[in-house]
C-alpha cells in the first residue's frame, strides 16, 4: 500500500507540474501574444540539471542549439531558464539591456554566498560595492603585491618537486592563498587554516539542490557558511580594536564612509573568495595541460620568460619580477586568452528578468533566469576558425566583437580579472624557467564538477631543470 501511495503521489506531482507549466504558458501567451522560447523543461523541479552537469557542456548546448536555434528554454538547478548563444544576444542581456536583467545565481548559491554580495546587486549599491572591490584589485594596487604573489608561487612549486601531484587541487591552494592575501593582507596567515577548513566544506555544496536537511551537501555548506561568518566577525572586531589603516579588500569594505555592516562585508568577502579561487585554479590547470600537449607553444613561452631573466641579468638587476616585466609577456598572455576560450571555465553566467521582457520575438517572463552561453560563443565556427584547436596565435588579431567574453561584459564583468592574469603570469614564469613537467596517465577525458577539468585534476610529475 505504501509503495502504491508513493507512486500515486509521484504521478500527481508530475501531472501538477506539467499543468502549471501549461497554464503559465497559456496565460503569458494570452497576455502578451508572444510565445516562450522553444525547448524542454525536463523533470519537475530537477529540470535538466543532471543532463547539463553530467556530460560535456558542449554536447548539451550544441544539441539544444541545433534543435531550437540560438535562444531556447530549459530548467536548471530549480530555475526556469532562457539560454542564449549568439554574441549579439549576449550583448543585449549583459550591456545594452542590462537594466532588464539583474545579476543572480540559483537559490542555493545565493544563500551560500550571501544575498548582499556584489554578484546580485544593481544600481547605487552595486556601484558602491564595485568601487570598493576595484580599489583592492586595480593595477595600481596589485602591482605592489607582485613580490608576495611570487613568494607564494615559488614556495608552492618547490613543494612539488619529485612528487606526483593533482594539479587542480594544488592550484586551488595557490589561488586561495593569493585571494586571502588580497582579502586580509599579510595578516592572512593568521586565519588561513580556519578559513580554508570552512570554505572547503562550503564549496562542495555550490551546485547542490537547495534542500536544507541534515546530511545533505546544502545543509553542510550552510553550516560552514555560518562558521565562516563567525570567523570574519572576529577579524572585524580585532581590526576595529587595532584602528590601523589597511590597504586590502577587507580594509576597503570597512571604510566608515561607505557604511557597510558586518553582514554585508561577510557576504562580499565570501563572494570574492568564490570568484577568485576555483575559476582561476581551473584555468591554470588547463594551461599546464595545453602547454604539455603543444611543445612548440611551450618552447615559445619558455623562451619569452627566459629572455626576461636574461635581460635583467644583463642590466645588473635582481631576478625579482616587476610590473614592467609582465607587460613583456605577450606570447604567454595569448596562451592565457586561448586557454580561456578553449576551456571556457565559465560555461555561462546567470541573469534574471526583472519584468516581462520581449526578446527577439519571444517572451522572457519576469523572474526567469537568463543564461548567456559563453562556451557556445567561444566554440562557434562563425566566431573562431577551427574552434576546437588550441592556437594562441589566433589572438594576434583581435577577435570578432562580443565573441570573446571570458570575464563577462558590461558593468558586472569580473573586477578581479587583472589579478587573475597576474597570478597566472607569475606562476608560469617560475614554472617554465625553473621546472619541467610531464602528464601522468591518460588525459583524453574531461570531468565536470561543476567546472570542466582535465581527467582526475591533471596528475603531473614535476622536476627541477638542471
Amino acid at each position: 500500500m505504501e509503495f502504491m501511495s508513493t507512486i500515486c503521489l509521484f504521478l500527481v506531482v508530475i501531472l501538477t507540474y506539467f499543468l502549471i507549466v501549461f497554464l503559465l504558458k497559456f496565460l503569458y501567451s494570452a497576455q502578451t501574444k508572444l510565445p516562450l522560447p522553444p525547448g524542454t523543461m525536463g523533470w519537475p523541479y530537477i529540470g535538466e540539471t543532471f543532463q547539463l552537469y553530467s556530460q560535456n557542456p558542449n554536447v548539451f548546448f550544441a544539441s539544444k542549439v541545433k534543435k531550437y536555434g540560438s535562444i531556447f528554454k530549459s530548467h536548471i538547478l530549480g530555475c526556469p531558464c532562457v539560454m542564449i548563444s549568439s554574441p549579439e544576444e549576449a550583448k543585449l542581456v549583459l550591456v545594452s539591456k542590462a537594466h532588464l536583467f539583474k545579476p543572480t545565481f540559483p537559490a542555493s548559491k545565493e544563500r551560500m554566498l550571501g544575498k548582499q554580495a556584489i554578484f546580485f546587486q544593481q544600481g547605487e549599491y552595486h556601484t558602491k560595492l564595485r568601487k570598493l572591490v576595484l580599489t583592492a584589485f586595480m593595477p595600481e594596487t596589485i602591482k605592489n603585491k607582485i613580490l608576495d604573489i611570487e613568494s607564494i608561487a615559488v614556495s608552492l612549486l618547490q613543494s612539488w618537486e619529485g612528487r606526483l601531484i593533482n594539479t587542480f587541487q594544488e592550484m586551488k591552494t595557490y589561488t586561495f592563498n593569493v585571494a586571502l592575501l588580497f582579502m586580509f593582507g599579510r595578516d592572512e596567515v593568521l586565519y588561513r587554516e580556519d578559513l580554508k577548513r570552512c570554505y572547503y566544506i562550503l564549496e562542495k555544496g555550490y551546485n547542490s539542490m537547495p534542500v536544507n536537511l541534515p546530511g545533505t551537501l546544502f545543509h553542510k555548506a550552510m553550516k560552514a557558511r555560518k562558521d565562516l561568518a563567525q570567523i570574519l566577525a572576529k577579524i572585524l572586531k580585532l581590526r576595529r580594536q587595532m584602528k590601523h589603516d589597511y590597504s586590502d579588500l577587507l580594509g576597503s569594505l570597512m571604510d566608515d564612509e561607505e557604511g557597510l555592516d558586518d553582514e554585508q562585508i561577510a557576504d562580499n568577502i565570501i563572494g570574492v573568495i568564490f570568484a577568485a579561487r576555483d575559476t582561476t585554479a581551473s584555468l591554470i590547470t588547463w594551461i599546464l595541460k595545453f602547454l604539455a600537449e603543444n611543445p612548440s607553444v611551450l618552447h615559445a613561452v619558455t623562451e619569452e620568460q627566459e629572455s626576461i631573466i636574461k635581460n635583467k641579468v644583463e642590466r645588473g638587476e635582481d631576478r625579482i619580477l616587476s610590473w614592467a616585466d609582465t607587460k613583456k609577456m605577450t606570447i604567454t598572455k595569448r596562451v592565457i586568452q586561448e586557454s580561456l576560450r578553449v576551456a571556457s571555465i565559465l560555461s555561462f553566467t546567470f541573469r534574471e528578468a526583472v519584468e516581462d521582457v520581449e526578446f527577439n520575438g519571444y517572451l522572457i517572463p519576469k523572474g526567469w533566469k537568463v543564461l548567456p552561453l559563453f562556451r557556445n560563443i567561444h566554440h562557434c565556427r562563425d566566431n573562431f576558425c577551427d574552434p576546437e584547436k588550441f592556437d594562441p596565435s589566433r589572438f594576434e588579431v583581435a577577435p570578432k566583437a562580443n565573441a570573446f567574453m571570458p570575464f563577462g561584459s558590461g558593468t558586472h564583468s569580473c573586477p578581479g580579472n587583472e589579478l587573475a592574469k597576474l597570478e597566472i603570469l607569475v606562476l608560469i614564469h617560475h614554472l617554465t624557467t625553473k621546472f619541467r613537467w610531464s602528464l601522468v596517465g591518460p588525459q583524453n577525458d574531461i570531468q565536470y564538477e561543476p567546472f570542466a577539468l582535465p581527467q582526475n585534476g591533471l596528475p603531473i610529475q614535476l622536476s627541477l631543470k638542471r
